[in-house]
């Protein structure tokens, strides 16, 4: 328990530091690109120039830094880490390689301005961290070696990684379990909880100690009243915004799969940007910087706000409609960059949400570290300031009651908005949570969770979450979710779908067998049963490691043994064919006194004896108690029960006997078949 402290504080306190250095330099390359273009307001080509070379040179440098370090840190990083807490093992995606290269790549990306977020990412990043400092603290406890121990911490981290983005610990725990786990432990509450709690107040506590703030507050502050904050009136408008926000995550959803699977098809243009894979990351670039250019057609759709300027501006309690077209009350701040003298707002607030959401989907797609959550949180709440505007505009004296008239406020509209989107794209019900702590108010509490609940029952009907979409994009190994009413209507058993020609070992085994088993296989983990005979009875199961023997080291021979035996001593003979190997092996002859040829020699006649032996099964590595099922263990319990677990496979066994083996792979295509093929819940765009 003490460990477990200790180990919470040092993940906390790391990442809140490289959170807040990412946003101190992501902050300072955008007030640099922002100057830039104030020093260059005299000369638009040039202007122009500046602004898409900027982001460009950004953008490139972050595909190219991580195709070089790790590939493994290009995109959000979420589907990955669902697929390892499945008990998957993905190779180099918990390194310091990848940690480094998603740092770097991913503050490069925000510096940029571009539409592109830090909440996926970061969750990497934090995962990156436990599994770094797990290494680390098992120098000091062995319970850190252990794969539950380590998934646990996984867990946690996930936590964290939300908490310091958001600065929003509750919301950041409740976010995690609902997006990486299908079933959490509660004995991770308490860690999860005091990690993200601990990260976020650090975080907070930098920015008081830069004097970004004069306490600990929300990211994102707002202050709608409280007294009467909406009223019953207003409430089929914000379920109106539940629902269009279900259909538009879904399409947002869609949209993203589509640019992705374009990319992947065999057409020359894909062979081309595949061999030149800095051109697709510059191209989007450039498109997206010449569309928002402020002097040009960025001037119809705030193009100048960077994304925390648009977010604090669509929050903000001033009502555009009323104020358009005349002179700009104090205090409205980048809020004017959305009032333009010849255009409507409404025209602006659909042109922004119409030009952002195809960026957004597209800009996530770029091989550099990216996020969907921030550009998603911003695309609905300019649709819920849209929706607000336009009450505001319905209801221009606003809204008697009890004597008293309450103005519409639309920035409450597009927090409602804001969780509405993020909510139906990633199939969760926490971004209200996440939204309380970002503004710092409860205010708009429970239209914020009809709509959030609305937009999940609309977007789950029609598509996949986005990290699942993208899980089937890239045919990770990871089982899908089971629905309820479908899985019992077909009577499909473990029998059906195993493997039955089983390569296993037994307790007669010699190293000859051993030998050929491990050149012809590429299993992990092998059965070990207790005899050959009546189809085998199942007992341990042991991982087997590849040895070289010390003749072997001497005379520098290819040859691998089978086996961590020590050479028998009293070989013995006489010419060139035999000499004591204890003799090779040590000091007494020297390489330059045997010829190579004798040396193999020697070797070879030395193994075929040893292969026809026994394998000494004291040194191998045996897990005692593999997991087994039975072979009329239904389809939903199999998965239940992996889900559960994290397996990779189990063992089938019948009255003691091994029959065969399933893997995560035969339960997943036997799923996808059985259920997502007869059940009809197949993703209908």
């Amino acid at each position: 328990m003490g460990e477990d402290w200790i180990f919470l504080i040092l993940l906390g306190l790391t990442m809140a530091l490289v959170s807040w250095c990412m946003d101190y330099t992501s902050a300072k390359s955008l007030q640099a690109y922002k100057w830039i273009q104030g020093e260059l307001k005299d000369n638009v080509p040039l202007q122009y120039l500046a602004w898409v070379t900027y982001p460009i040179i950004l953008i490139v440098f972050a595909s190219l830094f991580c195709h070089l370090v790790s590939p493994q840190a290009i995109g959000s990083g979420i589907p990955e880490l669902k697929t390892i807490l499945r008990g998957v093992v993905l190779k180099e995606y918990l390194t310091l390689k990848a940690f480094v290269a998603k740092v770097i790549g991913l503050t490069a990306a925000l510096g940029s301005g571009m539409p592109v977020g830090k909440e996926g990412p970061f969750v990497h990043i934090a995962s990156i961290c436990a599994a770094v400092l797990s290494r680390f603290m098992s120098i000091f406890s062995g319970v850190y070696e252990s794969d539950t121990h380590k998934m646990d911490l996984l867990v946690c981290a996930c936590s964290v990684g939300v908490a310091t983005c958001f600065a929003a610990p509750i919301g950041g725990v409740l976010f995690s379990i609902e997006v990486t786990s299908t079933y959490f432990a509660v004995r991770n509450y308490w860690r999860g909880y005091f990690a993200a709690t601990f990260s976020a107040f650090i975080f907070r506590v930098l920015s008081v100690w830069n004097k970004d703030a004069v306490t600990i507050t929300a990211l994102f502050k707002t202050n709608f009243r409280m007294e009467f904050p909406f009223d019953l009136q207003e409430l089929p408008a914000f379920a109106i915004i539940g629902i269009s926000c279900g259909f538009l995550g879904a399409f947002f959803v869609y949209l993203n799969r589509q640019v992705v699977l374009f990319m992947r098809r065999p057409t020359a243009l894909t062979r081309f940007l595949t061999k030149h894979r800095l051109i697709y990351p510059g191209a989007v670039t450039l498109i997206i910087a010449t569309f928002t250019f402020p002097p040009g057609f960025g001037q119809f759709m705030a193009g100048e706000l960077m994304p925390r300027e648009c977010i604090n501006s669509l929050f903000d309690n001033f009502t555009w409609t009323k104020i358009s077209g005349s002179p700009a009350p104090a205090g409205l701040g980048r809020s004017s960059a959305w009032l333009h003298p010849h255009v409507s707002v409404f025209v602006i607030l659909l042109l922004f949400f119409v030009m952002k959401f195809w960026m957004s989907a597209v800009s996530t797609t770029m091989p550099i570290p990216s996020g969907a959550f921030m550009p998603v949180f911003i695309l609905g709440a300019a649709f819920g300031r849209l929706v607000g505007e336009i009450m505001a505009t319905l209801f221009p004296n606003g809204i008697l009651f009890d004597g008293i008239v309450y103005r519409i406020l639309p920035g409450g509209y597009a927090v409602i908005g804001a969780a509405a989107m993020t909510g139906a794209v990633t199939h969760t019900v926490s971004t209200a949570v996440i939204c309380f702590e970002l503004t710092g108010q409860i205010s708009h509490i429970l239209p914020m969770m009809v709509a959030v609940i609305l937009a999940n029952m609309v977007a789950q009907g029609l598509q996949p979450s986005l990290y699942d979409s993208i899980i089937q994009v890239k045919k990770l190994p990871y089982l899908p979710e089971l629905a309820l009413g479908h899985i019992s209507k077909y009577n499909i058993f473990v029998e059906d779908i195993m493997v039955r020609k089983v390569k296993f070992l037994s307790s007669q085994s010699t190293y000859r067998e051993l030998n050929h088993l491990l050149e012809t296989t590429t299993l992990k983990t092998i059965p070990l049963v207790d005899s050959k005979g009546d189809i085998i009875t199942l007992a341990l199961e042991p991982s087997l490691v590849k040895t070289v023997t010390p003749a072997q080291e001497e005379c520098n021979g290819p040859v691998l043994s089978p086996a961590p035996r020590e050479p028998a001593t009293n070989h013995t003979g006489s010419g060139n064919t035999e000499l004591p190997l204890h003799i090779l092996a040590g000091s007494a002859v020297t390489r330059q006194s045997v010829s190579s040829d004798m040396c193999r020699h020697v070797i070879k006649t030395w193994e075929e004896a040893e292969l026809d032996k026994p394998v000494d099964m004291e040194q191998i590595r045996i897990d005692p108690s593999p997991f087994q099922l039975v072979e009329r263990t239904s389809l939903h319990k199999t998965h239940t029960l992996f889900s559960l677990l994290g397996l990779s496979h189990a063992y089938v066994t019948s009255i003691g006997k091994l029959v065969g083996v399933v893997a995560l792979k035969e339960v997943k295509s036997a799923f996808e078949f059985y259920y997502l093929h007869y059940s009809c819940h197949i993703p209908r765009f």
